[in-house]
């Protein structure tokens, strides 16, 4: 097979694998991301709900993406026990999902992510292997920054340009109105036309300036990291497809931890949109990132940083294992 049919396949075969096997860990960061805050009132009468009147006070899940009004919390005291919306961490979280949706509520937006994923995935490899190899180097010199400069360069026309779709995974994913209504990608399409017909077509971009914060420094601390470590590992003999696994899934949790702040602004800033619970106004990268830290303080920015991680680690780990092991393999049976 020829390298670039057998690049192709492998990076196909790498992001499909990657979408079904991460897509829990990406609902369980997205519910993390958008639950409401803590209760302000830590103890009530038996049955007393702490919600304003004209909202319901018992639900399995959270309800709106996290407000930023003091006044908006959910406690109740059902017979002694504290029953209260907010997970605490990921386990919890995973609780949550399963009891009000299911098992198969893990995988919410796995379609989305597959349609989404597979495509930009596959793209996204080629380009930044035809700028690694191609392009870049005679424009720079540096073996550090050539990935850098190339990982960045691919991310930042792929993340534009598929930002619309973007959009309606988060929505997919984030904490839905009451466990009898569930997102479902009819009624996430439906609430997108009716906001595009309000606001415009570039509605479909918001969230696009905290995207880019997030995926381009990701993409350029993975890549000149992957590179890095698989310099460092050849060095001392030692080549293959776990050598690919470990500086993949080693660069991937360093950009990961780097760049949680943004994801959480990114994923805030398109629930809450979408949700229509502040104005856009708020909703701009640098006020949305000040109410935050104001109302919730810093560690709100890392909020489902465990789960992004657990995820992003081995996806990253296996996207460029398939990548250079099947594309390796096929190149060689060619």
């Amino acid at each position: 097979m020829e390298s670039f049919h057998a690049k192709l396949v492998a990076a196909a075969t790498g992001s499909t694998m990657t979408a079904l096997t991460m897509t829990p860990f990406d609902v369980v960061k997205t519910r993390l991301q958008t639950q409401p805050k803590e209760p302000l009132l830590s103890r009530l009468a038996s049955n007393n709900c702490c919600q304003p009147p004209n909202v319901p006070c018992v639900r399995n899940m959270s309800s709106l993406a996290r407000p930023v009004t003091a006044e908006e919390v959910v406690c109740v005291y059902d017979h002694g026990v504290l029953r209260r919306e907010r997970v605490n961490g990921f386990l919890d979280a995973v609780r949550h999902v399963v009891r009000a949706e299911g098992i198969r509520g893990l995988w919410k937006g796995a379609g989305t992510s597959l349609f989404i994923g597979v495509p930009s995935s596959t793209v996204y490899m080629l380009m930044y292997d035809h700028l690694l190899r191609n392009v870049v180097p005679p424009l720079i010199p540096s073996p550090t920054l050539v990935p850098l400069v190339a990982g960045v360069t691919a991310r930042t026309c792929l993340t534009s340009l598929l930002s619309p779709l973007e959009l309606v995974r988060t929505n997919l994913q984030s904490t839905p109105m009451s466990p009898d209504q569930p997102h479902t990608l009819p009624s996430v399409l439906r609430s997108i036309r009716t906001l595009v017909r309000e606001q415009g077509i570039l509605f479909l971009w918001r969230g696009l300036g905290p995207t880019l914060w997030r995926d381009v420094p990701f993409s350029g601390i993975y890549w000149a990291g992957y590179e890095s470590w698989k310099r460092y590992f050849e060095s001392r003999g030692k080549t293959g497809v776990y050598v690919a696994f470990a500086s993949g899934a080693i660069s991937g949790m360093t950009a990961s931890v780097a760049t949680s702040p943004f994801d959480v602004l990114k994923t805030r800033r398109q629930a809450l949109l979408m949700a229509g619970t502040i104005p856009s106004r708020t909703t701009a990268t640098i006020p949305l990132c000040w109410r935050i830290v104001q109302t919730e303080g810093i560690s709100a920015l890392y909020a489902g940083i465990l789960p992004r991680t657990a995820k992003i680690a081995p996806a990253c780990g296996i996207m460029i294992a398939c990548f250079e092991g099947v594309g390796k393999f096929l190149t060689t049976k060619g």
